[in-house]
């Protein structure tokens, strides 16, 4: 008996389980048999008033009962109906139901239905109408059943959610704890490389080693080297570091798991801390792996350094988390834990010490190189002109990041199709980035001509100084067209610079005081419109004084906090002794630069004027107008000069090149 009892719950390993599943498709199937071959036998046949009208005309019928106002059921006289199946050369009318109604017809209302009835009656002959109202048993069913069937939905769906808890990353009320990541491997088709990542080429080499690493890790352990365990790219925003971090999962060939620091936090306790286990434990089954935490900052920030006062803070919490995973009792071989963020002097010290992230890489902004680089990817599905110099926009950009590029290319194709241009062309890329830079231009906006005139000369003075002084920024372009919050502007083209003296900063404070200057000069009064230039001004005066050590009094003394740990002090770091001679000293150079501005306008005071009326007349003045008023800057005239030297000195040492090479063949030539 036993054995047969076991023999019972024995079931073949191919033999299906039982499902609930089953019972929803047995019903399904049920109502739809039921549905297609349930239909009465009795049902009248779907006609229009052409087909009836001749009937009614006949005598042929007995009543019309007209249903819910919209249709008309036709009872047909019992010989008629018999005619109809018998004799009819309809074939629809062949299956005539022999009880009931034979016919029905949706009427347009019932005042027309009427009408046409009258019209289509024998003579002295009437057929009898009446109206129903019906209703439909599943209406009122449904109407009842609804909020019932509503409920028992949402409580299944609800219970089938936590039933899965504990299955993937899903959506389910128990999943909270699991991490988002989304997962590329070497099979997706968006796959980026660092073919596609023009520029940061420093970058590019330093990740690129770990790269290398994954790919062969025996040429590394043969010499006892270790695979770092993690590296911080940093950089300001939009410079590449989460492109660079696409390129390294297109590149690696292994598994790449991508989650963003805000995904972390919850409103739930403990959930940053168990997404944080979750993401390395899935990380662990696919190593070698690579782990991307893009904005670290957001669980990253310094302990002790946020903005609750609550000891026991649930980003604190997720952070001691982190640093367990990537550097604990727990041994994690195979996963490289890249991160990005533009913030790392929040970052908690212990996150960035060796053996958690033990490289630091550092994504700048381009260079002219790089920037052309760029704009040659951005600018491969644009229409260009044939004659646009990319190494010009290169130049036209300086501090732009990748993305500005980019925005820059699509701002000038923007540009091009409003103008129903067939091509893009270098004015278009001017305009954007004038767009990109000072906003958009508002030309429509009220100003008297008092004011006008005022800009003009503000404007003016600016460019006048810039182009004096050596040292200044060389301008591009001068306008008095309001755009943006400023009410004119001048553009210039900084050098690319790694350090500053101390005179090319004064000739820099004195063209943002030239405005200020020349309406001092011109009107006898200023106005508020050098309010940026003075607020410029002054922090670049201070920043001299305490920070760059560009003061005699105040000497060889920088209160500059690199590390952001000024932020949290509620005391300077200098006496107050100190921080009068350091206010001293920066008026004494403001008034110093306003002293340079002053003196460079009442020496050309008559091109001052020129330029400015001619502001009045066109207001957009260029590189070329400005040079034709104060001729060529000096520092012009010296690179010049120095490169028809080099050319001078290139075509001595050809001559003397070609020279000799003729005296060599003519010895070359001649008999023993």
């Amino acid at each position: 008996m036993a054995q047969q009892k076991n023999n019972f719950k024995k079931r073949p390993k191919n033999f299906p389980q039982f499902s609930l599943m089953w019972v929803y498709g047995l019903i399904a199937a049920f109502m739809l048999g039921w549905w297609a071959l349930g239909t009465p036998p009795n049902e009248p046949i779907q006609v229009d008033w052409p087909t009836v009208k001749p009937m009614v005309e006949q005598g042929d019928v007995e009543r019309i009962s007209v249903v819910n106002r919209e249709h008309a059921q036709i009872f047909l006289k019992k010989h008629a109906g018999e005619k109809y199946r018998n004799d009819s050369t309809n074939r629809k009318l062949h299956n005539l139901p022999e009880q009931g109604p034979q016919l029905v017809y949706t009427i347009p209302d019932v005042p027309s239905f009427r009408e046409d009835l009258k019209a289509a009656e024998p003579s002295g002959v009437s057929v009898p109408v009446e109206y129903v109202n019906e209703k439909s048993d599943w209406t009122s069913l449904l109407i009842n059943f609804l909020p019932w069937i509503l409920i028992i939905g949402v409580w299944f769906f609800v219970m089938r959610s936590m039933s899965r808890g504990g299955g993937g990353a899903g959506g389910g009320i128990m999943n909270v704890g699991k991490a988002k990541a989304q997962v590329f491997d070497k099979d997706n088709s968006k796959r980026v490389t660092f073919k596609d990542v023009a520029g940061l080429e420093e970058a590019k080499v330093e990740i690129m080693e770990i790269v290398d690493f994954l790919k062969k890790a025996d040429k590394y352990r043969e010499l006892g080297a270790k695979i770092p365990k993690g590296a911080l790219l940093v950089g300001p925003p939009g410079t590449g570091k989460t492109l660079l971090a696409k390129a390294v999962a297109g590149e690696a060939n292994v598994p790449f798991l991508s989650i963003s620091g805000s995904d972390f936090v919850e409103m739930f306790v403990g959930v940053g801390a168990s997404r944080v286990r979750d993401l390395f434990e899935q990380a662990k089954q696919k190593a070698p792996c690579i782990v991307f935490i893009d904005e670290i900052d957001a669980i990253g920030r310094a302990r002790g350094k946020n903005a609750g006062f609550s000891g026991n803070d649930e980003r604190e919490n997720t952070l001691n988390q982190l640093l367990t995973e990537m550097d604990g009792f727990q041994t994690n071989a195979g996963v490289i834990v890249l991160a990005a963020t533009n913030r790392a002097d929040i970052l908690d010290k212990a996150l960035m010490r060796a053996g958690r992230f033990d490289r630091q890489i550092e994504v700048g902004l381009p260079d002219v190189k790089e920037r052309e680089e760029i704009f040659n990817v951005h600018l491969r599905p644009l229409k260009l002109d044939p004659t646009l110099d990319r190494s010009f926009l290169a130049r036209q950009t300086p501090g732009f990041s990748g993305a500005d590029i980019a925005n820059v290319c699509n701002e000038a194709a923007l540009i091009a199709a409003r103008h129903n241009k067939k091509f893009i062309a270098k004015e278009d890329f001017l305009a954007a980035i004038d767009r990109i830079i000072g906003g958009l231009e508002r030309k429509n906006k009220i100003i008297t001509d008092e004011e006008k005139r005022v800009i003009a000369y503000h404007e003016a003075g600016h460019a006048t100084v810039s182009w004096i002084l050596e040292n200044a920024s060389p301008l591009i372009k001068v306008t008095i067209i309001p755009r943006g919050k400023a009410l004119g502007a001048a553009w210039y083209l900084p050098e690319e610079r790694q350090i500053t003296t101390r005179e090319q900063l004064m000739d820099e404070l004195a063209a943002t005081l030239g405005g200020r200057v020349s309406e001092q000069l011109t009107f006898g009064h200023v106005s508020t419109g050098a309010l940026n230039d003075l607020e410029r001004v002054t922090k670049q005066a201070y920043a001299m004084v305490a920070y760059y050590g560009m003061s005699s009094e105040v000497g060889n003394l920088s209160f500059y906090d690199s590390t952001g740990q000024s932020d949290m002090a509620l005391t300077k770091p200098y006496s107050e002794q100190t921080a009068e001679r350091i206010d001293t000293e920066a008026r004494k150079v403001i008034d110093q630069a306003y002293a340079m501005a002053e003196e460079v306008l009442r020496q050309h005071a008559a091109g001052l004027k020129e330029l400015a009326e001619l502001l009045l007349d066109r207001e957009v003045v260029f590189t070329e107008d400005v040079e034709r008023i104060f001729g060529k800057r000096k520092k012009d005239i010296e690179r010049e000069r120095r490169e028809a030297e080099a050319k001078a000195l290139r075509e001595e040492a050809a001559r003397l090149e070609q020279s000799e090479k003729e005296e060599s063949d003519a010895s070359d030539e001649t008999p023993a």
